[in-house]
């Protein structure tokens, strides 16, 4: 299935999935990925916070599923300080000064049709998500340029991270785009499982290096 192009209807994407919301405006989504385990997503209005994998395996605590009824048009396609940000757990509230405080409500069918990308991707889809709107604001201008590079990088090809950081207006800053991706709390959207060392795979922070190594079997990358 080319998910730059077609639709997918509720089914297709939405088995199991469960919602809460703050105080602070944040709202979180949970949901499973058959034989991935369970993702989470936090957003403020349309801007993803984080996106977070919570278990590789099956969980049994997510929220009852709710009724998502319209068809899924999927889009998308292509691009602290340097030690990178803290990574966000299970429970913990993105700082409150992530984002300006507003009222903006999270437009219909944004969540379901991530959620069915995010699920295409990882059935071995051909997927992007340079459109999804991402918050960066907690980032320095390094950080910022390492995650637009990283977006940009394309299904299928890697790069090393002394490239990534060239590529970022930093050449030497290997090891600055390697905290970076160890600590980055945009799981697949930002796709630092295409960011290898230069004698290897390379590390993918707590989630190891098996989980690095499957992903990039999805996009026909062998290492």
């Amino acid at each position: 299935m080319d998910v730059r192009s077609g639709c997918v209807s509720e089914a297709d994407v939405v088995e199991a999935w469960g919602r809460a919301s703050g105080e602070d405006g944040i709202e979180r989504f949970r949901y499973t990925m058959a034989g991935w385990g369970a993702g989470e997503l936090h957003l403020r209005g349309d801007i993803v916070l984080a996106h977070d994998l919570l278990s590789q395996t099956s969980t049994h605590d997510l929220p009852a599923a709710v009724d998502v009824t319209a068809p899924v048009a999927v889009r998308g396609d292509s691009a602290r300080r340097d030690r990178g940000p803290a990574p966000l757990r299970v429970g913990e509230r993105p700082p409150e000064s992530t984002l300006p405080a507003t009222d903006r409500r999270i437009p219909s069918g944004f969540v379901p049709n991530l959620i069915g990308r995010i699920r295409a991707q990882l059935a071995g889809a051909e997927t992007g998500y340079d459109d999804v709107p991402i918050d960066l604001s907690w980032c320095t201008p390094f950080q910022a340029s390492l995650a637009a590079t990283l977006r940009a990088v394309p299904w299928g090809e890697v790069v090393t991270y002394g490239e990534l950081a060239a590529l970022a207006g930093r050449p030497g800053a290997a090891r600055a785009a390697g905290s970076f991706c160890a600590q980055n709390r945009f799981w697949l959207l930002v796709p630092c499982h295409r960011v290898v060392a230069a004698d290897g795979i390379g590390g993918y922070g707590d989630a190891g290096t098996r989980l690095k190594r499957r992903l990039l079997a999805l996009e026909g990358v062998e290492l």
